[in-house]
């Protein structure tokens, strides 16, 4: 079929995400849409489709190196976890800022605030944030769907933005791999320059992230995350010191140390400090064995071995959890075995999921020795020729939304369009080196990397919407319907207040300021107190 299947490339994803957002069995429809891909793959033939997808597609998802290392550190990240809440740091900590959040808009707002300062990965900040703040959201009745709100909008828009962050590397390195295919390629450090030079044309991330100070300041809400506000205020949703969602850890206990007024949130935050100290460590330390010592530190933090570093600081941080607890006294080592193996378990069903949504990628994707249906391919080259200097980081920005939306990874969709989009925008916009540092340039590779998480919010394929309602015990499907028509205004003031005025010449100082301005207004227009009738 050369480098894609056509219409029907785009099949098994779109079939996958309309199951799930009618069925609400995520699995079932991830299962569907892998048998879809392989169905198309192998021609049709379904004994053949059924065998390639037992021994190759989901075999193959599940032993690459990447995979595997994402899965260890997301156990252990809950490993760590389960420890710490278990042995009542995290409730010590969590009682403690209660005088921080002391009524339901600033319990948003700090909740918000704790997402920007865990700037350094979006799996770490998911699954800490989702499980640390659970308590306060019941206290405050402030619904899960809400949790699990600002959770996700904030954790993938604050690592992608973030000049230190485990995304870093996977950036650069997507746009260097797309400059080695234009007449700048043997330019060192180009890469790492680009990317700074997107961060203001970022539209998405950036106003994803401010709605969700919006939201949490003003305590106003629209469309269905209103109601579920309302339920929860009614306390018909989490009745404060009822049952427990079923996919929620067990509460940690009121230890004596706290009623004796000794603080144990050591316990919470030395693990989190080590975890975050070793990250940073290996990443340097791996990225001048990659650069050597002659680069700046930015650029040695960005070729670092980002996925090794997650595994290694998790482990310490996980082990550096238990230890503190056994020391403390707070169980002895069978008992913080099963604080961590309920962590594990926390994170298990997530994993599930996680690998579904891998397979499908890797099906839809367009390279490797097993070459599968090229959807991104197929999707650029329906807009590649109407594609015009003005339109370019519209149509960008919109492709990728749509690629990520069906395919639920962000970093997929950077990794396949970046290389695709550079060298088109250098055809299209000259070849002249100055082109490289234009704005409608910045907004184009931008637009990718904004549009990838777009389409990552929107879509119940996604592994950090995944992630985040596990962490924050919400409903997956609920969490993908309550934060849509946010990601909907955010991505849309992004096109319409962003990308087109960056394409028709205004500058940025006037765009982006507008953009915010304009964001304001929409939320203030449409959004209403959920206690109003």
């Amino acid at each position: 079929m050369g480098e894609h299947y056509g219409i029907w490339s785009v099949l098994p994803p779109l079939l996958a995400v309309a199951l799930a957002m009618f069925t609400r069995r995520i699995v079932v429809s991830l299962l569907v849409g892998v048998f879809t891909a392989a169905l198309v793959l192998s021609e049709g033939k379904p004994l053949r489709a059924i065998f390639r997808c037992i021994t190759e597609d989901l075999f193959q998802s599940l032993i690459h190196v990447e995979h595997v290392q994402v899965f260890a550190f997301t156990l252990l990240m809950g490993g760590m976890v389960g420890v710490m809440h278990s042995s009542g740091a995290m409730r010590d900590l969590v009682l403690r800022l209660e005088h921080y959040a002391s009524n339901r808009r600033r319990g948003q707002v700090f909740t918000w605030v704790a997402g920007l300062l865990i700037f350094f990965d979006d799996y770490a900040n998911t699954l800490l944030l989702g499980t640390t703040f659970q308590p306060v959201a019941d206290r405050l009745k402030i619904s899960r769907e809400k949790l699990a709100y600002i959770v996700d909008s904030t954790a993938a828009p604050v690592a992608g933005l973030a000049v230190i962050s485990t995304w870093v590397a996977g950036e650069v390195q997507f746009i260097e791999s797309g400059l080695v295919q234009t007449a700048f390629g043997e330019r060192t450090g180009l890469a790492f320059f680009i990317f700074i030079e997107t961060i203001l044309y970022r539209f998405y991330p950036i106003l994803a992230l401010l709605l969700v100070g919006f939201v949490a300041y003003s305590g106003r809400d629209f469309g269905p995350m209103r109601r579920a506000e309302r339920l929860a205020l009614q306390a018909a949703s989490h009745p404060v010191g009822g049952t427990p969602p079923e996919n929620s850890l067990p509460p940690g206990p009121l230890t004596e140390d706290h009623a004796a007024g000794k603080s144990t949130i050591h316990l919470a935050l030395f693990p989190i400090t080590v975890m975050v100290a070793l990250l940073a460590g290996i990443l340097w330390w791996t990225g001048l064995a990659e650069i050597g010592g002659e680069a700046s530190w930015w650029e040695v933090l960005g070729s670092g071995d980002a996925y090794g570093a997650l595994v290694w600081a998790s482990l310490a941080g996980c082990l550096t959890a238990m230890i503190l607890s056994w020391n403390a006294g707070r169980g002895n080592v069978r008992a913080i075995a099963v604080w961590a193996w309920r962590g594990f378990t926390l994170m298990s069903p997530a994993l599930l999921v996680l690998w579904l949504a891998w397979t499908l990628a890797d099906m839809t994707g367009s390279g490797g020795s097993e070459p599968g249906l090229g959807t991104s391919i197929y999707l650029a080259g329906l807009l590649q020729d109407v594609l015009s200097p003005v339109w370019l980081p519209t149509l960008v920005f919109i492709l990728a939304s749509l690629v990520a939306y069906c395919t639920g990874t962000s970093w997929g969709t950077m990794s396949i369009l970046i290389p695709l989009v550079i060298p088109l925008a250098c055809k299209i916009l000259g070849d002249g080196e100055g082109v490289l540092h234009a704005p409608i340039f910045s907004a184009t590779v931008g637009g990718v990397l904004a549009g990838s998480i777009f389409g990552d919010h929107c879509s119940p394929l996604s592994d950090t919407t995944i992630l985040s309602s596990r962490a924050s015990g919400c409903d997956h499907m609920a969490h993908v319907w309550t934060q849509a028509p946010y990601a909907a205004l955010a991505g849309g003031i992004s096109i319409l207040c962003g990308t087109i005025p960056i394409g028709l010449g205004i500058p940025i100082w006037i765009v982006l300021p507008g953009a915010i301005l304009t964001l304001w207004l929409a939320h203030r227009l449409l959004s209403r107190d959920p206690s109003d009738p």
